[in-house]
């Protein structure tokens, strides 16, 4: 059977970011790493419940439906936080996380966050990038030597939190002594090159020493995210008792950054992001304004006793109750139909924020009185209307509704230079 015989984690902030929102977790057979997005408020948030997640471990079960009960669960939760907390609202992260069986190790992924094989020399990648030219690559539109450089490389497909479910990538390897795996966020496969990580790590003398170089490595390239590596490497050993083994393969702590994820971490991680951008001179973002007050109902002497009221004054109420309810029921139906039909469609526009960015929305372009918008954004791009031909510019302003792959095919083919499909 096989065990952990080595690993080594860390994180580091990098040269041009003032917050690391990454968060890993280590407890020997289990590891994951999370890259959190959504602002120094809401990054840090997102990856921490996501790592926060694992702490329990496995569910009962194969690892593989395990590991994707977590992730499902951690989306979950962060959905759910980000429609309560308008402090941290759009946030997400990805994940990769690993478990370590008897003979094999499961790898569960969503976004773009990676995990590899470092198998006698040649290393190989173990997930897909759940991203903008991940997508291009696997339709064939990109190599993976264009993808590596593509200036939209950062800008990812299917995250944690973007929606209240998630389709979680996993898959099952059989693996040997010997093997050492690297997961990893994107900090440092951004910065180095395959073939010089592999390099790196093939030729350090412990998985100590690797894990430092590599991180060393994407700093002295730029260092332009955070920097997250988990290595571990697998040795054989004779079958024994079963507690005992169960002993030594949980015997490492939980990790997030420096230390144990708790909800009391999520809270501060809000409050300490507020602060920072105050300090920064930026306007933090407002409590929820409070709920007004009850106006009590006026009160008078008590009524002296009465017969019944008359009978047309009791039907005039149950008429106007009957009418209230039922126009309650027709609102009901029409946003149930708006919200259906909201989960169907996608448009391109632009990005509300700055009103240039060229954006994927899903859903209807409307927006109800009191401020209730039938959209949400689908996903980004790097090309600004300035950068449209005048002469196109309507297509990505008319609000068209669209497939959602026309809608993406209209974006890509926009980021790609060639004339509209």
């Amino acid at each position: 059977m096989l065990r952990v015989a080595e690993h080594f984690s860390d994180s580091d902030l990098g040269r041009q970011r003032r917050g690391n929102e990454d968060s890993f977790f280590v407890r020997s057979p289990l590891f994951a790493v999370a890259d959190g997005m959504g602002g120094a408020r809401a990054g840090e948030v997102a990856s921490r419940i996501a790592v926060e997640t694992f702490d329990p471990g496995l569910p009962d079960g194969s690892p593989a439906d395990g590991l994707r009960a977590i992730v499902t669960e951690a989306n979950r939760r962060i959905h759910a936080t980000s429609a309560s907390d308008d402090r941290v609202a759009g946030m997400g992260t990805t994940v990769t996380a690993a478990y370590v069986g008897e003979d094999d190790v499961t790898i569960a992924h969503v976004g773009d966050s990676r995990a590899y094989l470092l198998r006698r020399g040649q290393l190989t990648r173990l997930t897909r990038d759940h991203s903008l030219v991940g997508e291009l690559v696997a339709r064939g539109k990109l190599t993976e030597e264009q993808a590596e450089h593509h200036p939209q490389r950062s800008v990812i497909t299917r995250a944690l939190g973007a929606e209240p479910g998630v389709e979680v990538d996993v898959e099952r390897l059989q693996a040997m002594a010997g093997d050492v795996f690297l997961i990893c966020s994107d900090g440092l496969t951004s910065m180095v090159p395959e073939s010089r990580v592999a390099s790196i790590v093939d030729r350090s003398q412990t998985l100590a020493d690797a894990g430092r170089r590599l991180i060393s490595a994407a700093n002295e390239a730029g260092g332009r995210d955070n920097i997250t590596v988990i290595l571990f490497r697998l040795e054989s050993v004779e079958p024994r008792g079963g507690a005992a083994a169960a002993a030594e393969q949980d015997d490492q702590p939980t990790q997030v950054g420096e230390g144990a994820p708790t909800t009391s971490d999520v809270a501060a991680a809000v409050r300490a992001a507020d602060e920072e951008e105050r300090r920064r001179g930026s306007v933090a973002l407002a409590e929820p304004p409070a709920a007004p007050e009850p106006v009590p109902a006026a009160r008078g002497e008590p009524a002296p006793p009465v017969s019944p009221p008359p009978a047309p004054p009791r039907r005039r109420r149950r008429r106007l109750s009957g009418g209230v309810l039922f126009a309650a029921l027709v609102a009901f139906v029409v946003l149930l139909s708006a919200f259906l039909s909201t989960r169907s469609v996608y448009f391109v526009g632009t990005d509300p924020s700055d009103g240039r960015t060229i954006t994927v929305f899903r859903g209807l372009p409307y927006e109800l009185p009191g401020g209730l918008k039938l959209y949400t954004r689908y996903g980004g791009s790097g090309v600004t209307l300035d950068a449209v031909p005048a002469d196109r510019r309507r297509t990505f302003t008319d609000h068209k509704l669209r497939a959602r792959g026309d809608a993406i095919e209209l974006v890509e083919q926009l980021e790609l230079g060639k004339p509209e499909p």
